[in-house]
C-alpha cells in the first residue's frame, strides 16, 4: 500500500472559492484529513458555477466542475458559525486539527471569536493560514477584491497583451484566475514550512497570505529587472524583453512558438530557415545584440516560417535541439500523447456519475505520490460522520444541532 505523506495531519478548511480550497486540496492529495466547513444550505459559492457533472442518465448533478477541481479528497461539514454553538463546534474541531485555512475579510472571524488568537488559545500548535486580497496589514487591508483586481494592481496586466500601437493591442488579463492559483501554491509552501518549524518548537503560528503580494512576487525577474535597471517594461505580445527570438510565429497552417535560449540554438534555427549568414551578422552575433535589433531580425524569420506547416517546423527544429512547440487549445492539450503518458488526467470514483475526470497533482514523489481516492464532497455529506467520529457527539446531540439549525 502506498504511503501517504500527510496522513498524520488534520486540516480545517474554512475557505471558499479558489485560493484557500486549492491549498487545502494540495494537502488532501497527499493524505491529510481535510474537513471543509461550509454554510448550511448554501455552501461554497463555487458549487453554483456551471458546468455540472452529468449522472448516468445525462442529467446535471449538483457537482460543478469548478468546485470539483479544488475540493477533491475532502470531507464536508455544514456549520453556522454565526451561532454560539456553531462557534463552539469550530473551536472543538480546531483543537484537534493541525492547520486552519480561512479567507474571510480581515476582522470577520474575530467577530465570531474564531480569529487566530482565539483558536491559538484552544490549540497552541495550530498553523492558522489567513488568505485575503491585500493582507492583514496596510492601508488596503479592508478592501474587497477578486483575481482580476490583483492582475491589474500587481502590474501583471501591464505586461500581458500586445503593444498599444498595434491593432488589438493593450492590456489583457491572463485567461484564468492566476492570482488565486499562485496564492494557493505559495500558501501550500508556507503551511508546510510552518509545520516543519513546529516540529522544532512545538508551537504553531499565523500565516498572512495576500493575493497582491503573491502576484507581485511571481513577476519575479521582471520586477528585479526594474528594481536593478529602473526601466518600466512594455507589453510585447508573445515576445520576450530579454531574449530574441523567443515568441510566437505564424506557420503556413497556424501559430507555433520558438524559444531560442542561446547563440548555438540561434545558429541552428537560421541554418534550417535558410539564413546561414545571419548568425555572423554584426547585429545578431549575440543575444543582447539581437534584442537591440529585433525589429530587423524578426520580419526575416516570420517570412521563412510562413513557408511550411507548424508540424513540419516543429519536427525539424526538435531534431536540431531547438526548443519549440505548438500553440495548443485545451482539447489538443489532453489529446497530446506526452500529456497522456504523464497521466495529467485521472479518473476518480463518483457516487452520482460513476467516475469523473480530474487534473492530476503535478508533484510526483517517488515514495509518497498524490492519491485520488475521494471526489469533492456533496454539501454536508460528512457532517454526522465528523461530529460523531472526531468530536464524539451522540446521534441525539447531532439531531438536536440539526433541529436548531446549527448544522
Amino acid at each position: 500500500m502506498t504511503r501517504k505523506a500527510l496522513d498524520h495531519l488534520r486540516v480545517l478548511d474554512m475557505s471558499r472559492v479558489l485560493a484557500g480550497p486549492f491549498l487545502a486540496q494540495n494537502l488532501a492529495d497527499f493524505g491529510a484529513d481535510v474537513i471543509k466547513v461550509e454554510r448550511p444550505h448554501h455552501g461554497d459559492e463555487s458549487r453554483t458555477f456551471p458546468p455540472y457533472v452529468k449522472d448516468a442518465a445525462s442529467h446535471d448533478t449538483e457537482d460543478s466542475a469548478y468546485f470539483m477541481s479544488i475540493n477533491r479528497g475532502k470531507r464536508s461539514i455544514t456549520i453556522d458559525i454565526a451561532t454560539p454553538r456553531g462557534q463552539a463546534l469550530i473551536k472543538k474541531l480546531a483543537a484537534q486539527s493541525d492547520v486552519l485555512i480561512e479567507n474571510y475579510k480581515v476582522g470577520d472571524l474575530k467577530r465570531y471569536g474564531l480569529d487566530y488568537e482565539a483558536i491559538r488559545a484552544v490549540n497552541p500548535r495550530i498553523v492558522y493560514c489567513s488568505i485575503t486580497g491585500f493582507g492583514q496589514t496596510g492601508p488596503y487591508r479592508n478592501r474587497p477584491g477578486y483575481d482580476y483586481i490583483f492582475q491589474a494592481m500587481s502590474g501583471l496586466m501591464s505586461l500581458t497583451g500586445g503593444p498599444d500601437e498595434l491593432p488589438g493591442g493593450g492590456p489583457a488579463k491572463v485567461g484564468l484566475a492566476i492570482c488565486d492559483v499562485i496564492t494557493g501554491i505559495y500558501s501550500s509552501f508556507a503551511v508546510m514550512t510552518a509545520l516543519a518549524e513546529r516540529e522544532k518548537s512545538g508551537a504553531g503560528q499565523h500565516i498572512d497570505m495576500s493575493l497582491l503580494d503573491t502576484t507581485i512576487a511571481t513577476i519575479s525577474h521582471i520586477n528585479m529587472n526594474y528594481l536593478i535597471g529602473g526601466i518600466i517594461p512594455k507589453r510585447m505580445g508573445t515576445g520576450h524583453p530579454s531574449i530574441v527570438p523567443y515568441q510566437m510565429f505564424q506557420a503556413k497552417d497556424g501559430p507555433m512558438v520558438v524559444a531560442v535560449g542561446n547563440d548555438g540554438q540561434f545558429a541552428k534555427l537560421c541554418g534550417l530557415l535558410g539564413f546561414p549568414e545571419l548568425p555572423q551578422d554584426p547585429r545578431f552575433l549575440t543575444n543582447p545584440l539581437r534584442v537591440q535589433h529585433r525589429d530587423a531580425l524578426i520580419p526575416q524569420l516570420e517570412a521563412a516560417f510562413a513557408e511550411k506547416t507548424a508540424g513540419e517546423w516543429i519536427q525539424s527544429l526538435t531534431q536540431l535541439g531547438v526548443p519549440c512547440g505548438p500553440l495548443n487549445n485545451i482539447q489538443q492539450v489532453f489529446d497530446d500523447p506526452h500529456v497522456q503518458s504523464r497521466g495529467m488526467q485521472v479518473q476518480i470514483p463518483h457516487p452520482r456519475a460513476g467516475s469523473v475526470p480530474a487534473l492530476a497533482n503535478p508533484a510526483r514523489l517517488s515514495e509518497t505520490p498524490p492519491q485520488y481516492e475521494r471526489p469533492a464532497p456533496a454539501l454536508g455529506e460528512h457532517t454526522h460522520e465528523i461530529l460523531s467520529s472526531v468530536l464524539g457527539l451522540t446521534d441525539t446531540e447531532i439531531n438536536q444541532l440539526a433541529a436548531d439549525k446549527v448544522i
